[in-house]
């Protein structure tokens, strides 16, 4: 057989293997394929390829790749003649369209919005009705008032007519077994038919629906309602397609339908279960709410395009109208949105009667019921944030053949004003009576959600350090400040990791703050701080100009110094080192044993602590020389302190601080107790080595402390806290309202001074004069020794148990554990605040709390402060979505889902049935394990 006829059989033979239904996407050939199937070169394929095609033998479809169809076989599947001579399409779409036939003609369940996606299933499940041997399955269907069922049915007899399982002329009759449900003899009258005399009234014999819908189908809406009788019978036709007319006797009838039924009753009740056991196929058809917002979308386009047909004008729908339908969609689905669309439609018309452009639907005409949409969807940042995605900007449908949407009218992205949005929303909603909280927790929400949707930002951190940050300032600023973090990275060829960027998030908002209140901000003292030819200063201006360019204000010069100056103080090169513990005794293990016990004790990684033992024989030189090898070895900058017991080691610290030039201090009478406390002292990141020595010297052990022996009043001065940050009033003043918070907690009294980067150890040192300063917390550790917390530690949970450390250090009673999560409750309460529209974060705190607290018990695991954060946030606007009756879908993968954490959740999640009334969706426990 010759090369071009071996190519021609396997194009004609895998061709055969199709049917009508599959004329769809790439259809065809292709070279490469052909050429690997027949191990012929593909250089050869496509010269025979070619010729065959100008031999009109085959199909060419002009895609990438090219693709080849035995046109005979073609010309069968679409019932064509394409005619004499070669034949070339673009796609089978245009191939159906020169024989007269769409791709909708052929499915038209192509019309169907939603059709490849949350009602793929479906559409499946009605094909595999209609083609299924030899007569298809009889089906029900599933779903709320509104959702589309007749719809459904209709398409689904449209697709039996294009796949000819029904004839051109065959009917689809319907009934609503709800119009006869008091009459149910009348009712099965007209289902069956009835002989004359079949009951009073019955005068003359009548053919019912089964007999009329012979060929075709019969859709029995709300078949729920037929009477007991009525379902047996109706059962009865289904299993042997005979069936008797109301007086009859016997069932000697016969009629080839198919039975679709629809229903608005759960599958699971009373009322339906004899259907669902009877009826082979079901169709779940789910409601407008749970379909993706996308799909919801184009279905409010399509029903606006209906009526632009009916008045034959473009309709202009405003963004919050947009969102407002969207949001107001319950129980009454597709047909309530319907009908409110024809009646805006309707009065716009009216109020544009003169204007021959178009007609505007704005949220003014809005009824209350559907402006109360706009609420419920602002409560949902994450079905806003997607909306946002597809809805920007004012939305103009046109009538079909017409444009869709019409270009943005203020030019884009260069067109956006931020000032404008939060004007502009704030003006429409005042005008609508909102409350003032509630307007700025729908404009704070909308405004991140512009400006994250207008610079599409790319997440540069990993979560649990963004969803840290977000507790603090908004989203959008937070998506900026990654960019310039990145931005500095590059440009410095350093890894600031998120210490910068926490700094600089801070510093941001609190100077867009002031900006936007018009508070004038004290510069004077950074003149000359931050040397003028210093890399820091260039890439401040650089970032000023980052900062310009995007919130379109002026940065100030002394503003671009400021940054310099956080660019200086941010370097995480000292961020992880520890102050090395170097323990020393006589005997030839007796330091090795107690560093070995206290290390089980204390049972902490990255701790540097070594043992040194000096056997009596051996000579104090060798013991030095050993000891110096040793920290040599190590990375000891932060400095050594020596535990020994006494003699010779005591003394060996000032000789290895001369020979290795490291700062080293020495303790006597080194027992375990000791050791165990300046384990504790070091792992404080932070403490100095000076800081750790001067509270060690008088350090008893662990025994009680005699409550008459406290420390006198004014000793040492009031104690304090100092706040650092850039300018010791944006983040400074937010740190310390935490700090105080916890002291608060703890019923300690002690002053928290917020202070700034500049001057910064002047001021403490000033600061000391007239406080004892138990500890520094903030974006840069001061050069004075005093302990330090840094602002990541405050925020992830472990500065929080520090802080209380410290106060421990005074003879301060520690924060009771009960109330030691009150960072992550206080950001929580604060975050709640934003998203929360009808509860009270406050008054649902102590519920969330407490189902933190049983699912770390029922996990047996103690959960990061950050996960911890993100799991309350996401509880508390779980509760409002129960209250709003606008649950989230989980369209993830439920069996990957950690059987485990499942349960915990489910049980943990008790305490809202038993305190609030309230109980989660089956979704809500699946995205919360997905957090775990």
């Amino acid at each position: 057989m010759k090369r071009s006829e071996r190519i021609y059989h396997y194009i004609q033979e895998k061709s055969a293997a199709y049917t009508k239904e599959r004329l769809t996407g790439q259809v065809g050939f292709d070279a490469q394929e052909i050429a690997a199937a027949l191990d012929i070169l593909r250089n050869n394929v496509s010269k025979e390829l070619n010729e065959l095609h100008r031999q009109d033998r085959i199909v060419k479809f002009a895609g990438r790749p090219v693709r080849y169809f035995d046109k005979e076989t073609l010309e069968t599947l679409l019932d064509t003649d394409f005619g004499v001579g070669p034949c070339q399409f673009q796609d089978i779409g245009q191939c159906r369209e020169s024989s007269g036939e769409s791709a909708a003609d052929m499915n038209p369940f192509e019309h169907l919005i939603g059709a490849d996606k949350s009602l793929k299933r479906q559409v499946e499940q009605a094909k595999a009705a209609i083609l299924y041997p030899p007569d298809g399955l009889h089906t029900l269907i599933v779903g709320q008032t509104g959702v589309g069922k007749t719809l459904f049915a209709h398409m689904m007899f449209a697709y039996g007519k294009s796949m000819h399982r029904f004839g051109n002329e065959a009917p689809f009759i319907t009934f609503n077994c709800a119009d006869y449900y008091n009459n149910p003899q009348l009712l099965i009258s007209h289902v069956f038919g009835h002989i004359k005399g079949a009951f009073t009234g019955a005068d003359t014999a009548k053919a019912g629906l089964v007999e009329e819908a012979d060929g075709g189908v019969l859709f029995l809406d709300e078949i729920h309602r037929l009477p007991p009788e009525g379902q047996e019978m109706i059962f009865y036709f289904m299993d042997t397609g005979t069936f008797n007319r109301l007086g009859e006797t016997t069932r000697s009838r016969r009629a080839k339908v198919l039975i679709i039924g629809a229903t608005t009753e759960d599958p699971n009740s009373a009322l339906t279960r004899t259907f669902v056991r009877r009826i082979p196929n079901i169709i779940t058809i789910r409601p407008l709410a749970e379909r993706t917002l996308e799909e919801q979308l184009d279905i409010l386009k399509l029903l606006f395009m209906d009526e632009a047909q009916r008045v034959k004008k473009p309709v202009r729908i405003s963004v919050e109208s947009v969102k407002a339908l969207i949001g107001s969609i319950g129980s009454g689905n597709v047909g309530q949105l319907k009908s409110n669309i024809k009646l805006l439609c309707a009065q716009a018309f009216l109020n544009g009667i003169d204007n021959p452009n178009y007609i505007e639907v704005d949220f003014k005409m809005l009824p209350g019921n559907v402006k109360d949409g706009l609420l419920t969807l602002s409560a949902n940042r994450q079905a806003l944030t997607e909306l946002t995605k597809y809805v920007s900007e004012p939305l103009v449908v046109s009538p079909p053949g017409r444009k869709l949407q019409l270009e943005d009218e203020s030019g884009g992205e260069g067109g956006f004003n931020l000032y404008q949005v939060v004007e502009d929303k704030v003006a429409l909603l005042k005008g609508e009576g909102i409350s003032d909280d509630l307007i700025k927790q729908i404009v704070a929400t909308d405004v991140n959600v512009y400006v994250k949707d207008l610079y599409n930002k790319k997440h540069s951190v990993n979560m649990t350090t963004r969803e840290r940050l977000l507790k603090i300032v908004d989203e959008a600023l937070v998506d900026f400040s990654e960019q310039v973090s990145l931005f500095v990275q590059k440009r410095m060829n350093r890894s600031y990791r998120d210490r910068f960027l926490y700094a600089f998030s801070l510093h941001l908002s609190a100077f867009l703050k002031r900006v936007k209140s018009k508070e004038s901000i004290p510069y004077t003292e950074i003149e000359g701080a931050v040397p003028q030819d210093s890399q820091c200063l260039q890439v401040a201006v650089e970032i000023g100009e980052m900062v310009e360019k995007h919130y379109h204000l002026k940065v100030p010069r002394n503003e671009i110094e400021y940054i310099a100056l956080l660019l200086e103080s941010s370097d995480d090169d000292d961020l992880d080192e520890k102050v090395t513990i170097l323990v020393a005794t006589h005997g030839k293990s007796t330091a090795s044993s107690m560093v070995d016990v206290a290390q089980k004790l204390f049972s902490s990684a990255d701790m540097n602590i070594i043992a040194v033992d000096m056997p009596l024989e051996v000579k104090p030189q060798a013991i030095f020389d050993k000891t110096a090898a040793m920290l040599q070895a190590m990375k000891c900058t932060k400095g050594v302190l020596i535990l020994a017991d006494m003699g010779s080691l005591c003394n060996i610290g000032s000789m290895l601080a001369e020979k290795l030039k490291i700062p080293i201090r020495t303790l006597d009478m080194v027992s375990t107790p000791l050791i165990l406390e300046a384990m504790r002292k070091v792992d404080i990141a932070g403490m100095d080595l000076d800081s750790i020595y001067e509270s060690l010297r008088n350090f008893k052990g662990y025994e009680a402390v005699d409550s008459t022996d406290t420390i006198a009043e004014g000793e040492n001065g009031p104690e304090a806290i100092v706040t650092i940050c850039s300018t010791g009033q944006g983040a400074a003043l937010k740190l310390k309202s935490l700090v105080e918070e916890i002291l608060r907690n703890a019923g300690r009294s002690v002053e928290v001074i917020p202070i700034g980067l500049v001057h910064m150890d002047e001021r403490i040192e000033e600061i000391a004069k007239s406080y004892h300063i138990v500890a520094a917390v903030g974006m840069k550790k001061p050069q004075v020794q005093v302990p330090f917390i840094s602002l990541e530690q405050l925020i992830d949970g472990s500065g929080e148990q520090l802080l209380a450390e410290l106060m421990l250090d005074r003879n301060i009673s520690m924060v009771p554990k009960a109330k030691s999560n009150l960072v992550v409750q206080k950001l929580c309460e604060e975050s709640l605040q934003k998203f929360l529209t009808y509860l009270n974060p406050a008054k649902v705190m102590g519920g969330l709390l407490e189902f933190d607290r049983q699912l770390e018990t029922e996990l047996g695991i103690k959960l990061s402060n950050p996960l911890r954060i993100r799991i309350i946030v996401h509880c508390g606007c779980a509760l409002e979505r129960i209250v709003t009756r606008s649950p989230l879908v989980y369209k993830g993968d439920k069996s990957a889902v950690d059987t485990q954490k499942l349960a915990a959740v489910k049980k943990a999640a008790r305490v809202f049935d038993k305190t609030l009334k309230l109980r989660f969706d089956e979704d809500e426990f699946y995205f919360m394990a997905d957090m775990i």
